[in-house]
């Protein structure tokens, strides 16, 4: 059966202290919402690395074709 709670319980509800049981519902709660902040920020950072690592290896591979053009250029050749 559900306990029935007065209109003075209602009022005096937001001034009463918290009980250790509830402080530490609420730290945890705290603590879980952190760590899915945290994890959804090394996401989006390892996401950052990756596009960078992809456009350091296509800078590269563009760089050594040019490289190559102006060689074959320079030898007497034309492209």
């Amino acid at each position: 059966m559900m306990r029935r709670i007065g209109l003075r319980d209602l009022l005096k509800e937001p001034f009463r202290k918290p009980s250790p049981l509830e402080m530490i519902a609420a730290e945890l709660a705290e603590a879980h919402l952190a760590k899915l902040e945290a994890e959804t920020a090394v996401e989006y950072t390892q996401s950052i690395v990756d596009y960078n690592v992809t456009r350091i290896t296509r800078l590269n591979s563009r760089l050594d074709e040019y490289r190559n053009d102006v060689d074959a250029i320079k030898v007497g050749g034309t492209k």
